[in-house]
C-alpha cells in the first residue's frame, strides 16, 4: 500500500529487493492507499489463472509428449502448489520443452515464468488495513485463497503526517486525538481468527525473532489467506532516546503485555488440538506504565491533558488486560474432535 513501506522499497537508486545467483527475487507493485488488498488478490488470481493454463495444456498434450517430459508434466500436476518442487521441475520442463516442434511446446514456454508456485504478500500499514482499506482485507480473507498479508502496524497513520487510526491504543496522542484518544484499538486478530479458517499471528521482532520467521514460514506454508501483524515502532512514537531503542521497546512491549505474541493455525484444530497458542510469557504488568513513558505519544499526555492522563493511561492498561484474558480464554477452549 502507498505508505512508509512503498516509500522505503521504492526509494531508488537504494532498493531493499535484489536476486540471487540464479536471478530470482521479488517483483513488487505499489498500489493505491485504500484497495492494496484487492490489488494484491487480483494479482494473485491472475496469477493461478495463468497457470491453470499451464496446467490444462500439459494435460491435454500428455499422450503427444515424450515419456520424459510426461513424468515431469505429472509430478508438476500433483505438487503445483509446492514451491521448492516446482521449483526444481522448472528448469527440467523448459530443457524438454525447447527440443520439442509443436504448438503447445512453444505455448507452454510462453509462460514458463509461472511454471514455479509463487509466494504471494500484501503489505501495508495500519491506516490501511484497520481503516481505509479494511474493507479490501475483510474481503480477501473471507476468501480461501492462498493469501499472505503483512500488517507493519506502527498504530498511527505514519506516512501522512501522524493522525490517529483505529489501530492507536485508548490514550495516545496524534492529531485527531491530540488530548488523548478515548477509545480501545481495534483487535484486528481476533476478527480476522473469527473466521475459523485463516491463518493469524501476531509477531514481535524485538520480543522474539525465532518466533517471527516461525510465523512467516507458517504463513507463507498455510493453504489459504494467511495474515500477520508486526509490532513496527516509528518516529512517530517518540521513543525515549530514539529510534536506536526501538529494539529494546519492542522487546518491553511483550514483556509487559502491551503486545502479546501467538498465532492462530487452522491446521491444529483439523487434529483435535487448539489452533491458538500464546507464544509470550504472562506479562509482567508491573512493567506497563514504564513502557508507556518510554514514548512521547504517551508521556505527553500528563502535559496535554492531566485532568484525564492518570485515567486513560490507566484504561489503556485495563484494555490489555481485557484483551490478555480473553486469549486466555482461547487458549482454554476445547477443539477435541470427540462427541459429547
Amino acid at each position: 500500500a502507498t505508505g512508509c513501506s512503498s516509500i522505503y522499497g521504492g526509494s531508488f537508486p537504494a532498493t531493499p529487493y535484489t536476486t540471487n545467483a540464479e536471478g530470482r527475487g521479488p517483483a513488487w507493485a505499489n498500489s493505491l492507499f485504500e484497495d492494496n488488498a484487492e490489488f494484491g488478490f487480483g494479482m494473485r488470481i491472475a496469477r493461478e489463472t495463468i497457470r491453470d493454463r499451464v496446467q490444462t495444456l500439459l494435460s491435454d498434450h500428455m499422450e503427444e509428449m515424450p515419456e520424459a517430459l510426461q513424468t515431469l508434466a505429472n509430478e508438476w500436476i500433483e505438487n503445483r502448489k509446492s514451491a521448492s518442487v516446482t521449483r526444481k521441475l522448472k528448469p527440467e520442463m523448459v530443457t524438454a520443452l525447447e527440443q520439442i516442434d509443436a504448438p503447445y511446446a512453444k505455448e507452454l514456454l510462453s509462460i514458463k515464468d509461472y511454471f514455479v508456485k509463487a509466494s504471494q504478500w500484501i503489505i501495508g500499514g495500519d491506516g490501511w488495513a484497520y481503516d481505509i482499506g479494511y474493507g479490501g482485507i475483510d474481503h480477501v480473507i473471507a476468501n480461501n485463497e492462498d493469501v499472505n498479508i503483512l500488517v507493519l502496524d506502527t498504530e498511527v497513520y505514519s506516512n501522512t503526517g501522524g493522525q490517529s487510526s483505529k489501530s492507536a491504543p485508548t490514550g495516545s496522542i496524534a492529531k485527531f486525538t491530540a488530548a488523548g484518544k478515548n477509545t480501545k484499538k481495534k483487535d484486528l486478530a481476533a476478527i480476522a481468527m473469527s473466521y475459523g479458517h485463516v491463518y493469524v499471528a501476531q509477531v514481535s521482532h524485538g520480543a522474539n525473532q525465532n518466533q517471527v520467521i516461525r510465523a512467516l514460514k507458517e504463513a507463507e506454508a498455510y493453504e489459504g489467506p494467511a495474515i500477520v501483524i508486526a509490532y513496527s515502532p516509528c518516529i512517530e512514537h517518540g521513543i525515549k532516546g530514539g529510534l536506536t531503542q526501538s529494539f529494546a521497546q519492542a522487546k518491553l512491549a511483550t514483556q509487559c503485555g502491551y503486545w502479546p505474541t501467538f498465532r492462530f493455525d487452522p491446521r491444529l484444530e483439523e487434529l483435535g488440538k487448539n489452533p491458538f497458542q500464546i507464544d509470550s510469557r504472562p506479562p509482567v504488568w508491573d512493567k506497563y506504565h514504564e513502557y508507556l513513558l518510554n514514548e512521547a505519544r504517551y508521556a505527553q499526555l500528563a502535559q496535554i491533558n492531566p485532568e484525564n492522563a492518570e485515567q486513560l493511561l490507566n484504561q489503556n492498561l485495563v484494555d490489555a488486560k481485557k484483551r490478555w484474558k480473553m486469549y486466555q480464554r482461547y487458549v482454554a477452549m476445547d477443539y477435541s474432535l470427540e462427541e459429547e
